[in-house]
């Protein structure tokens, strides 16, 4: 597995200087916008450093495609707005601030961005072919793919429209799931994981659809908003009848 030292370099050095533009602009959200752009820049780095083959040019399109969209995404829903109500809190709160900054925001992302992009690292080191399992990969990721961004659109269009300032999200998908953009986010690396497993050793790869899979259930995704909306009433039935993250029908 030491082939993947240069991967964490480049990605340690890449959240190393999204610190330094933080530290200028005095916001630690440039760390959402560049989480999307690390994972396309990674991917690549990858794919160059190791040589080039039809399937890893295929997979990492798809890493393309998701990483400038969520980019995008968030560049927009950020820009002329104050930092994210997360980064604000800390910053009030937290004892030597710029320390934990760098190692608990910025490292910690990168840490997680070269986990998470083991399998396409994987994909991109050993030359294999395409087969049926890499077709079916390719499929969980378009289905994953369009649950997030039309989600992430879904939402983006209601907070728009004035009428619904203040109000809760409980249209579209969000009337199947209470995230189902992370519901899609997490589904493409699996999606992306089975293009493994016609690798020898690919199944050792599981740790990149893992630990996405717990960070956005457990730690930083799901848990942060939650708490957020907990005790509005909208929300709280809301929370009563939704699934939280697989889409399922309303239970009432």
């Amino acid at each position: 597995m030491e082939f993947l030292l240069p991967i964490l370099i480049f990605v340690l050095s890449y959240m190393t200087f999204w610190f330094i533009v933080s530290l200028i602009i005095k916001r630690n959200d440039v760390a959402d916008f560049a989480w999307g752009l690390g994972f396309v820049l990674a991917a690549w780095f990858s794919f160059f450093y190791f040589g080039p083959s039809l399937k890893a040019l295929i997979i990492n399109t798809l890493v393309t495609i998701w990483g400038l969209r969520l980019a995008f995404h968030i560049y927009k829903r950020n820009i002329n707005k104050p930092e994210d109500f997360r980064y604000q809190n800390w910053r009030n709160t937290w004892k030597y601030f710029y320390i934990r900054s760098y190692l608990q925001i910025f490292i910690l992302q990168g840490i997680l961005m070269f986990a998470i992009l083991v399998p396409v690292s994987f994909i991109n080191k050993y030359v294999s072919n395409l087969l049926l399992l890499d077709l079916v990969g390719i499929i969980v990721w378009m289905f994953g793919f369009y649950f997030e961004s039309t989600a992430d659109k879904q939402l983006s269009d209601f907070l728009h429209k004035p009428k619904n300032k203040g109000k809760l999200m409980t249209e579209g998908l969000w009337k199947y799931s209470r995230h189902p953009n992370y519901f899609g986010e997490v589904v493409q690396w699996w999606g992306l994981y089975l293009a493994t497993l016609s690798i020898s050793n690919g199944y050792l790869t599981i740790i990149g659809p893992l630990t996405i899979t717990f960070f956005i259930l457990f730690v930083s995704g799901i848990p942060l908003l939650e708490q957020k909306y907990k005790g509005r009433p909208d929300f709280e039935e809301y929370k009563k009848n939704t699934s939280i993250f697989v889409p399922l029908p309303q239970k009432k």
